[in-house]
Order: C-alpha cells, then structure tokens, then sequence
C-alpha cells in the first residue's frame, strides 16, 4: 500500500503538470498571489498547438515603443512595392522581346503536328489545350492558386506550426514584421477562407489582366498584399489589439477595387443569388461601407483594415498610380535594355 504522503505528492504533481517552473512551486505554503498567477499561465498555454492563436489579441502596453516598431515595416513596404513594379517593367521588356521568337517556335510545333500528330488520348495534348482555352487572366492566377494551396498544406503539418504563425500570419507584435507581410498574403488556415478568396480572385481574373497586363497585375497584386497589412498593423498598433492576420482578401480587395473603379457600370451577381444584380459601384460602396463600420466597431470577424487598404490602394491606382508609376517606367526599361544590348567590352556603361 502506498504511503499517504506520497500519494498525495503525485497529486500535486499532476495537478502542475502544465504549469511552468518556477522557484515559488517548491515553497510548502505559496501566496495567493502567486497560485493566481500561476493559474493564468496554466489558461493561457493549453490552446492546442495545431491551432493557430489569432483569435486573442494582445493589448500593447506601450504604444508609443510599437509605434517605432513600424519604421521597419514602412520601409520594406515603399521597398517592397517600388521593386515589385520594377521588376514588372523588365519582365514586361522580356516578355515583348520574347514574343517574335515565340511566334516561330509556334510555327514550328504547328509543322510537327501536322506530320507527326500526337495520339487520340494523348494526356498532354488534353492538358495543353486546356490550358489554352483559359484566359490570359485565369493563367496568369493558376500560379497563385497553386502558391495558396501549397502554403494551406503545410498549415496542416503540426511540426512547421512554429514556422507558419511565425512567418506566414501578419501580427505587429511579433518579431518577425516584414516577410510576414508578403507571406501571409499567400496563407490560409481555413479551407473555406482559401476557397472563397481564390474563387473571387477567378472571377475577377480576365477583366484586371485584360485592364492592366500580365506584369502590372502581378505587381498590383503584390504591392498590395503588402500595403494592406502594413494598413492593418497601423491599425492594430493604433487601438492596441495586436493580434493576427492572414489571407489574401486585402490583395483581392484591390483587384476588386480597381475592375469596380475602372468599369463602375458593370453587372455582378453573388454565386448563390444569382438572380439578384448590381452594379459595381454599388457593390464597391457597400463593402468599403462594411469594412469602414466593422473597423469603428472594433468587429474582430476580419481585418477590416487590411481590408479599407488594398481597396483604397486599388483605387489609388486606377485613378492616380497608373499614371505616377507605370506610365513613368521609360528610364528604367531604357537602362535595362542599355545593360542588355552594351557588349562586356563597353563595362555595361550607357551612352554618355
């Protein structure tokens, strides 16, 4: 028969188990204060670990100290949106001069198909022409998807949780504050929150790549996945409630934005009501009408102000950004195709 004394020592153990250690445990009579303090902890760490915690914000207790911690994140943002649409000239430059060869090689494969056609139940053929038969707009977001659902299956590996909240969920009281910013654009732990967005993102597809480009889109895109959650840790700074956020719908809301802005005359319908319309316009106001109450209200169901940024920065853009970026790319393309066309003997320098 055990003895009475050790009996109870192996309760008490258990009943700690989840408590972390600390010098107070081993005194025989602890205060009040500490078993309270010690129960807090207890409460605050038994959340599952394949669950990501952004449901409980933290309130800062210094704002003034988290208000110098978003220098970091306004640099990478200008950073981060300057490149994007530096890049997206190149790319535009390469793709143009891509083209004609492109148009020889299809030449070519047509000749080769004419004498060698492929087989009747040939799996790549099937696949080229379905490819072929989507827009420009619904291949250029294929990768997108893709990069979405990628990201939503390591969300279900429990030994990279750590990782994933860390880098892939958007909180301005975390360490890491800049890649998140872009990373959590491609993050989604809900499947019905990744299916929703990437259908919205679908449907508006051909028309903001047939309005901007390929290249523009993507640098749109981008820059304001990064924009909104620099809009939301601002936000969350502001009122204290530094919790967090993933989800491409501030990205998404942009793309909105811009097609409702740019063709404010046009008719949508919600999926399941199809038979109830609106005009874009309309559709716009109300939801930058949703968000801006949801953000008054202090409503937590989603960022409204990731949100109110990628929509105000979609129409920014249209209106304004368009013409202040894009339309002034001329120099950087000039010194590229300089860099491109100057042999190695001219030391990559331009004309004087």
């Amino acid at each position: 028969m055990a003895h009475p004394r050790l009996f109870l020592y192996k309760e008490l153990k258990r009943g700690f188990r989840k408590a972390p250690k600390k010098n107070e445990l081993r005194k025989v009579e602890p205060d009040e204060k500490a078993l309270k303090d010690l129960a807090s902890r207890v409460n605050q760490t038994s959340k599952s670990s394949l669950t990501p915690l952004l449901d409980k914000p933290v309130l800062s207790k210094s704002s003034s100290r988290s208000f110098r911690n978003l220098v970091k994140p306004f640099l990478f943002t200008v950073g981060f949106t300057g490149s994007s649409f530096g890049v997206a000239a190149i790319w535009q430059y390469e793709s143009l001069k891509s083209r004609v060869q492109s148009y020889f090689n299809d030449l070519q494969l047509d000749w080769l198909e004419k004498h060698h056609p492929p087989k009747a139940g040939d799996l790549r053929k099937q696949v080229n022409q379905w490819w072929n038969s989507l827009t420009e707009g619904q291949r250029t977001i294929t990768g997108i998807i893709a990069a979405n659902a990628l990201v939503f299956c390591f969300w279900r590996v429990p030994s990279m949780q750590r990782t994933m909240v860390k880098y892939f969920t958007s909180n301005p009281a975390s360490k890491a504050l800049c890649l998140p910013m872009i990373l959590s654009t491609f993050s989604h732990y809900s499947f019905f929150h990744m299916a929703a967005n990437m259908y919205v993102l679908w449907s508006f597809s051909s028309s903001i790549v047939s309005l901007l480009g390929q290249e523009q889109f993507m640098a749109v895109y981008l820059s304001a996945g990064v924009i909104s959650t620099f809009a939301s840790y601002v936000y969350k700074t502001a009122t204290g409630r530094l919790g967090a956020s993933l989800g491409a719908s501030g990205a998404i809301m942009a793309v909105l934005a811009a097609v409702c802005s740019k063709m404010p005359e046009a008719k949508l319908a919600i999926i399941l009501l199809p038979m109830f319309t609106f005009t874009a316009s309309n559709a716009l106001k109300a939801i930058i009408a949703m968000d801006t109450t949801g953000l008054i209200l202090g409503w937590r169901f989603f960022d409204h102000a990731a949100h109110l940024g990628g929509a105000l920065f979609g129409i920014w853009y249209i209106f304004y950004g368009h013409e202040l970026i894009w339309k002034n790319r001329e120099p950087l393309v000039k010194l590229w195709h300089d860099m491109r066309t100057k042999g190695p003997g001219n030391g990559g320098r331009g004309p004087s």
